[in-house]
């Protein structure tokens, strides 16, 4: 029988037995999403040398002295545009605006200008030696753009993990459709994975065993047959692999969600067959877990909000569990039907979730909590060990 083990207990198991992977060096704009394995810095000053900040025309500033619309002052005429880098000997660049070319030679300038306008000094962005983009960062597209302009072409960033996912068959009086395999590819996706196999294995305790020893994944993920019935054989599949560290979690959903190991120390993820409990298991600890061999933050990727329950939450002691909710007037939330009475569309109809702890009964009303918000919101601070 699965003995239930405090959430704490499960993720502290995960945070313990699954580390970062190590770097390996990426094409630049094939970084996006990645962590850097190391801190970089520039090499040398950014930008180089003095270049122009807008188009217009290079000049010495202290022959603009003196410059008007009833006194223009005749300068050579040097085009330059923004981003190109300051002709020798000038130091202001006049907008195009207050410049007027006088054949193919010279300009009227009609307002002076000084020495720096509209120019971007050398190591304005970063002086020699700055910390560009710390060790352990997500890149985004400004992280990407900053390191081009340093000039490099090639990164250090963690290994994307190889997932394994193999779904346990269903018995006879089984659903035929397989609504987790794919939803659990797409999460671990999320989560920095690189997803190798996706597949099914038969409900027959040495067939998974052997599947999950194979070589080729960072990380195993089993979906189905994690509970004590005679027809479950998935958590003695592991014992027979390596070893059965946690089965059965104090979660709702998710109550039969199991970790391990192989022999060699592949780390396994038992994940329950309803689709809910499999949802939740995932997040919270399969997730976790990819998140941490991508050197990313392993806490939950979802955007957090201070809000007020409208309704109270009611829970029952000695589980954690997982409550959809949806937003209300101003800042308040409520919660909706259980995802017990309707599984992942609880998911989907909702605007986030919360999670009430083990030891609490619930939220009363007006309580201040966490909200969970679902939606497009993307963390760019990585996690290293």
């Amino acid at each position: 029988m699965p003995n239930d083990h405090s959430i704490e207990a499960a993720i502290a198991w995960v945070d313990a037995a699954v580390h970062c992977l190590d770097g390996e060096d990426v094409p630049l704009q094939a970084g996006r999403g990645r962590a850097l394995t190391h801190g970089i810095r520039a090499v040398g000053p950014i930008p180089a040398g003095n270049r122009a900040a807008r188009d217009g025309f290079a000049v010495v500033a202290s022959a603009s002295i003196g410059a008007s619309s009833y006194n223009p002052v005749k300068l050579p005429l040097i085009v330059v545009a923004a981003g190109d880098a300051l002709p020798p000997a000038t130091d202001a660049v006049v907008p195009l605006e207050v410049a007027e070319p006088d054949g193919q030679t010279f300009i009227e300038v009609i307002e002076a200008v000084a020495a720096g306008d509209n120019v971007e000094q050398q190591g304005a962005v970063a002086p020699a030696g700055a910390m560009l983009v710390r060790g352990g960062m997500r890149l985004a597209g400004r992280h990407i753009g900053l390191l081009a302009s340093a000039g490099l072409s090639a990164i250090p960033v963690v290994r994307q993990p190889h997932v394994r996912i193999l779904a346990v068959k269903p018995g006879k009086t089984g659903a035929s459709e397989d609504s987790n395999g794919p939803m659990v590819c797409i999460a671990a996706e999320r989560d920095g994975g690189v997803v190798k196999e996706c597949g099914t294995v038969e409900r027959d305790r040495s067939a998974i065993a052997a599947a999950l020893a194979k070589p080729g994944a960072d990380i195993a993920l089993l979906i189905g047959g994690t509970g004590s019935g005679t027809d479950d054989h998935s958590a003695a599949a592991v014992a027979e692999a390596g070893e059965l560290s946690i089965h059965g979690v104090a979660l709702r959903p998710g109550e039969t969600a199991s970790l391990g190991r192989t022999a060699s120390g592949l780390p396994i993820v038992l994940l329950p067959g309803p689709a809910a409990a499999c949802l939740w298991s995932y997040e919270l600890l399969a997730g976790r877990a990819i998140r941490r061999l991508a050197g990313r933050s392993p806490e939950l990727p979802y955007r957090t909000r201070e809000m007020t329950t409208a309704r109270k939450v009611v829970s029952s002691l000695g589980m954690t569990e997982i409550f959809p909710v949806q937003c209300g007037p101003g800042d308040t939330v409520e919660p909706l039907p259980s995802f017990t009475e309707t599984g992942l569309m609880g998911a989907v109809a909702a605007d986030g979730f919360v999670i009430v702890p083990q030891g609490s009964e619930g939220f009363p009303q007006g309580a201040r909590i966490t909200v969970y918000l679902y939606g497009d919101a993307e963390a760019t601070a990585g996690f290293l060990p």
